[in-house]
C-alpha cells in the first residue's frame, strides 16, 4: 500500500464504484474518498467497500464524502461522473452535458485539492480530458484521461479470440482520440514479444482493428441501457495505482499535447510515462504514414469538438478561454 494516500472517486454509478471497489480490494492506497450525488447512497457503498476489504484482509478505508470540502488531501482525483452512452447515441452526443458536469467538479478539484493529479474518464474523453485541463488551470501532466489502456485491452481481447492463446501476454497498442477515431497499432502489437504481424493474416488484423474501434458500442447495444464499466474501472485502477506508486509504466493515455507528434493545444491518446507526478513524460513512437494520417483523423475529430465548445462560448473566464 502507498502509505497515507488518499483517491477520490468522483461519481457513485457502476463505473465510479467499481473503481473504487478494485482500490480497496487491491490495497493500493490508505482511503478512498467516494463523492456522489446521493450521500446516503455513497455512504451505503463506501460502508460495503470497507467491509469488503476487511475480508479481503486490506487495509483501504473507503468513506463517503458529505461536502466536497471533504476531497481536500486527495492525491489523485478520479473524475467519472457523467451521463453514459445509450443505443444510438456516440461520444459525441454527449458533449455540452457532460462539459458543464466535468467543469463544476473541476472548478472544485481546483478549490479543495490543489495539488492532486486530476484522472478524467468522462466520455467524451479527450474533450472531457481538455476542458478538466483549461478550468484547472493545472499542468498538463496533472490531467490525464483513461482511454488508450482500455482500447488497448479490448484490442487484446480481439486478438485473443482470433489466436485462441496468449491470454495475459499479449501487448497491444493504441493511439488517438477515445471514440470511433482511434488508431489501433498492429505494428507495435505483441504475443510474448511475437509480432501480431507474424501470428495473424492481415484480414484478420483488419478486422480485430474494426472490432476495437466498436468495442464500447457494442457493449452499449448489448446491455441496452448502460455502458462498459468493469473493463474500463479496472483500466483506471491500473493507471492510479501506477501514479500511487511511481512505477514510471508506460501506458497510452489522454493528454495535452505540447509540440508531441506534431501538435499542439490538443488532447490526445499517445504512450505516456505514469508516475507520481501525473502523465510525466510522453514517448514518441516512428509511425508509418498511413498512421500518421490515422492519428491526424482522431486529433482533428477531437479538435472539431472542443471548437464546438468554444463557439458557444462555454469556457466562463479568460483564463479557461485563452489558449497558452
Amino acid at each position: 500500500m502507498a502509505k497515507g494516500k488518499k483517491v477520490t472517486v468522483i461519481g457513485t454509478g457502476n463505473f465510479g464504484s467499481t473503481v473504487a471497489y478494485i482500490l480497496a480490494m487491491n490495497g493500493v492506497c490508505h482511503n478512498v474518498m467516494l463523492l456522489g450525488r446521493d450521500y446516503n447512497v455513497a455512504q451505503g457503498k463506501a460502508l460495503d467497500m470497507s467491509q469488503a476489504a476487511n475480508a479481503a484482509r486490506q487495509h483501504t478505508v473507503v468513506k463517503a464524502a458529505k461536502d466536497v470540502e471533504e476531497i481536500a488531501g486527495s492525491d489523485i482525483v478520479v473524475i467519472t461522473a457523467g451521463a453514459p452512452r445509450t443505443p444510438g447515441m456516440n461520444r459525441d452526443d454527449l458533449l455540452m452535458k457532460n462539459a458543464g458536469i466535468v467543469r463544476k467538479y473541476a472548478k472544485d478539484v481546483k478549490q479543495h485539492a490543489p495539488d492532486a493529479v486530476v484522472l478524467v474518464v468522462t466520455n467524451p474523453l479527450d474533450v472531457m480530458t481538455y476542458v478538466a485541463l483549461r478550468v484547472t488551470g493545472f499542468p498538463r501532466e496533472r490531467v490525464v484521461g483513461m482511454g488508450g489502456i482500455l482500447d488497448s485491452a479490448r484490442m487484446a481481447h480481439f486478438i485473443y479470440e482470433k489466436l485462441e492463446y496468449g491470454a495475459g501476454q499479449i501487448r497491444a497498442t493504441v493511439m488517438g482520440g477515445h471514440g470511433d477515431t482511434m488508431v489501433p497499432l498492429p505494428k507495435f502489437t505483441t504475443v510474448a514479444g511475437v509480432p501480431i504481424e507474424d501470428l495473424l493474416t492481415t484480414e484478420e488484423i483488419a478486422d480485430v482493428v474494426e472490432k476495437t474501434k466498436k468495442g464500447g458500442a457494442q457493449i452499449v447495444n448489448l446491455l441496452g441501457d448502460g455502458s462498459a464499466y468493469y473493463a474500463p474501472a479496472k483500466s483506471t485502477a491500473i493507471m492510479v495505482e501506477a501514479m500511487l506508486k511511481d512505477t514510471k509504466q508506460i501506458h497510452s493515455c489522454a493528454v495535452m499535447l505540447q509540440e508531441d507528434y506534431g501538435y499542439s493545444n490538443i488532447v490526445s491518446g499517445v504512450p505516456v510515462m505514469l508516475g507520481a507526478g501525473g502523465a510525466e513524460r510522453v514517448i514518441e513512437m516512428g509511425l508509418q504514414d498511413f498512421q500518421k494520417e490515422r492519428f491526424a483523423k482522431s486529433v482533428a475529430s477531437v479538435q472539431e469538438m472542443i471548437s464546438k465548445l468554444y463557439e458557444l462560448n462555454f469556457f466562463e473566464t479568460k483564463d479557461e478561454y485563452e489558449l497558452s
